[in-house]
């Protein structure tokens, strides 16, 4: 497989079935706002280092859940109706991809988060498109993920928990609440067993890309998001 240079002067990308076996399909371009939200809606995403230029890739199988299928646990509804934890959506964005970028992982040396990207996705943000779910402990900020709207789709891009179940707390009231939307999928892109046990699936590229094709067509939600009022996920 060719991996493909991605222009800077136009805003175009290869088509994604020509990815190679790891999912790479091209390398450069920048990350302005436009070639983003054109590279969701395309199925690409970008994944780089910052001793890397920028990469690009969309990976077969892809690993995505339907919010209509979203599996609850009896653990984690045990959880969900005796925390003290909050949830908000929306008010501390910055805050939330500062901590996905510091938090350690375990096996995993440094964060695909370059300060580009912290840029550019905090420039969607303030765009309507890129959104956080915080979990909150009194005023701390202890939990939270964020991603990328767009139509139908949820894109999740990273997750952080500096205490026992804040981002699983989080990512289920998130899903919850895209389910009551109409949201058709949440991309994970690649497999995690947390979201493996609430019901994501592999699917092959090809399907994954028919399924996104109809989802993005759909009107954007763009702007603030906050939850609905008395919204629960476990109702």
């Amino acid at each position: 497989m060719t991996v493909y240079r991605i222009p800077e002067d136009e805003f175009i990308f290869p088509d994604p079935r020509r990815a190679d076996e790891s999912g790479l399909l091209g390398v450069g371009g920048d990350l302005r706002p436009e070639r983003l939200l054109l590279g969701y809606a395309s199925g690409i995403f970008p994944w780089y280092s910052d001793d890397q230029p920028i990469l690009w890739f969309s990976p077969d199988p892809r690993f995505a859940l339907d919010p209509a299928h979203l599996h609850l646990g009896r653990s984690i509804k045990r959880t969900l109706k005796k925390t003290a934890l909050r949830v908000t959506m929306d008010t501390a964005f910055e805050a939330v991809i500062s901590a996905c970028k510091t938090t350690p992982r375990p096996g995993q040396k440094g964060t695909w988060i370059t300060a580009d990207m912290f840029a550019a996705y905090c420039e969607l943000h303030h765009l309507g498109y890129a959104h956080s779910v915080e979990v909150w402990s009194g005023e701390t900020l202890v939990g939270g993920l964020y991603g990328v709207s767009l139509g139908g789709l949820f894109s999740g891009e990273s997750m952080f928990s500096h205490v026992s179940d804040a981002s699983k707390i989080g990512l289920v009231w998130l899903i919850g609440q895209l389910q009551e939307w109409g949201f058709g999928l949440v991309d994970a892109q690649v497999h995690t067993d947390t979201l493996a046990r609430f019901g994501a699936v592999e699917l092959c590229r090809d399907e994954y890309l028919r399924t996104i094709s109809e989802l993005v067509k759909r009107p954007s939600r763009v702007g603030l998001w906050s939850f609905d009022e008395g919204f629960d996920p476990i109702l």
